[in-house]
């Protein structure tokens, strides 16, 4: 039985020409993501994870490419979102630490931290910064706009959802 007609079977529930298809193809794809990814580990594991999502997804395959292609994509797109987790992961971490480390040099220099400063810190930076130039700096949103490069209306939408989250952070915090 050739592939398109493992492809067909499997599209039309036959788990058995699916199963074949998956083992046709297994070892090429555990080879290309050796290759990406450059651990056997995680080539194993994105391995596994294209399959489940091959599984789930069989009945979107329209053929236009290869088969083997398709679950290239699959993979490729699997491995660019695990990068990305990565990447925010270690930036929150990052941020985490020397968040310990600001609160930790406040407190031996005698300097109070506030509840308003934990809740800024948990606020996605496009929105913190122009809270800060204009309540804690006094710029005007015309001055923070270019100095972000965005609209003044950008600057104003920013702050204004900002404190409404402060506010509500810091309610929270206080037990309003």
């Amino acid at each position: 039985m050739d592939e398109k007609d493992l492809i067909r079977k499997a599209k039309k529930g036959d788990t058995l020409a699916l199963s074949k298809l998956l083992q046709q193809n297994y070892s090429f794809l555990v080879k290309y993501l050796m290759k990406v990814t450059l651990h056997p580990q995680i080539a194993e594991d994105l391995t596994q994870e294209t399959m489940m999502k091959c599984i789930e997804k069989i009945q979107l395959y329209n053929g236009e490419s290869k088969f083997s292609s398709w679950l290239i994509t699959i993979a490729t797109n699997l491995f660019i979102d695990q990068q990305r987790r990565k990447k925010r992961e270690k930036n929150w971490l990052e941020q985490e630490q020397a968040l310990r480390k600001m609160k930790w040099n406040a407190a031996n220099m005698n300097e109070e931290w506030t509840d308003v400063l934990d809740v800024l810190a948990q606020i996605n930076e496009e929105i913190r910064m122009p809270i800060v130039l204009k309540h804690y700096y006094g710029y005007s949103y015309e001055e923070i706009g270019k100095m972000m490069g965005i609209a003044e209306g950008t600057v104003k939408s920013r702050v204004s959802n900002g404190l409404k989250n402060v506010r509500k952070e810091l309610a929270e915090l206080e037990g309003v």
